[in-house]
């Protein structure tokens, strides 16, 4: 065993308040991460439901065909696409009337069954079960009485994100519709290219490959997604602040162990370690004391982030936050990366304070005093 492996074994960190320091700078920097990735799969995942990643459209219907398929399936990142009809309506409740989109989907299959949103449900008095009338404006006015199968909550409060999801097979009877046709095709994409752009990239890619109109959300969004790059700077900063005050505390924790050990440091010396041999074993210890005190900011940060996913225990104004509570997802990667990260400023300002222990000398140092 090296000899500054084993001397670092025998001597205990005696600055707690440092490891403490650390363990909650780790558990802010760990739920700052968190609280980031949770703030972008939300809004990615809302915007996806209401517009989908990537919409695309013809000069009339978009008609399926096994052609269509096999130039999407040559598109590397695409994860589902489905055909879906969008059309503006007026529903009515009583004597409440309200502007709104429906949006014909596939996976909903019972004739005149809809889902509304909980803002128009309060608007219009009606819940599940409940008829609801809806007027569509065109060269006619057409009538339907659907039947609230479902009160459904956004993810994230849009203006737009007033949707009355409806069958796919109503809205293609009620426009003249064939089986085979819809307004537009929404794509949803893989996690790796749900950036801005990534969609931008992706939505040229299957626009050429279909020689059809292929528009990307993060142009419609584009405040959204500046709001999340904004976010991403915030963390940024959290996480060198956190880094730097962690650092500092072990930097004094260090000095105060090198003050103390001075004696020992001398009678090291005097026995032929060299500086560089004395300033590994305490940064052994140091390293050792940081590892500490980020496990345990990681186990509690891990715990906070499982107890706020679960219950939703915080909560924020979606007028302002766009989300009713503050979304968590826990990023294994991005955390391990956090730390390490953590871990590498903090040791590379340890090297300031080892510097001193060059300076101590034996002659004066040596007192009698042992390990």
């Amino acid at each position: 065993m090296r000899a500054d492996r084993f001397i670092s074994s025998r001597i205990n960190f005696k600055g707690k308040v440092s490891v403490w320091a650390t363990a909650i700078s780790a558990f802010i920097m760990i739920v700052a991460v968190s609280v980031a990735s949770g703030y972008r799969k939300a809004l990615r995942d809302a915007i996806s439901d209401i517009v989908s990643d990537v919409v695309l459209t013809d000069t009339a219907a978009i008609r399926l065909s096994p052609a269509l398929d096999s130039s999407l399936a040559a598109v590397s990142g695409i994860s589902s696409y489905e055909p879906v009809i969008i059309e503006a309506g007026i529903v009515r409740s009583g004597e409440v009337l309200e502007g709104v989109v429906f949006k014909g989907v596939p996976s909903l299959t019972e004739r005149l069954q809809v889902r509304v949103p909980e803002k128009l449900a309060r608007k219009l008095q009606i819940g599940q079960g409940d008829s609801m009338l809806a007027y569509f404006v065109g060269e006619k006015v057409k009538l339907r009485k659907f039947t609230v199968a479902e009160v459904y909550t956004p993810t994230v409060e849009l203006d737009e994100a007033l949707i009355v999801y409806c069958p796919l097979a109503d809205m293609q009877r009620l426009l003249g519709y064939g089986a085979d046709e819809a307004s537009e095709l929404d794509i949803r994409l893989t996690d790796e290219f749900r950036t801005r752009e990534g969609m931008g990239w992706k939505a040229g890619e299957i626009g050429y490959t279909t020689g059809k109109f292929a528009s990307a959300s993060s142009y419609k969004y584009a405040n959204l997604f500046d709001w999340m790059q904004l976010i991403d700077m915030n963390v940024v900063a959290i996480l060198l602040l956190m880094a730097l005050v962690a650092a500092f505390n072990m930097i004094s924790g260090l000095l105060i162990m090198i003050m103390r050990s001075t004696p020992t440091i001398g009678t090291l010396k005097a026995l032929g370690m060299d500086n560089r041999g004395i300033a590994r074993t305490f940064l052994r210890v140091a390293s050792r004391s940081t590892l500490i005190g980020l496990a345990a900011g990681n186990a509690a940060a891990l715990l906070f982030c499982l107890i706020q996913g679960t219950t939703h225990l915080i909560k924020l104004n979606p007028a302002n936050y766009f989300v009713a509570y503050v979304p968590v997802s826990v990023n294994v990667p991005l955390v391990l990366a956090t730390d390490i990260l953590a871990w590498v400023v903090i040791m590379l300002l340890l090297l300031i304070p080892s510097r001193q222990i060059s300076r101590i000398d034996p002659a004066q140092s040596v007192k009698g005093e042992t390990l």
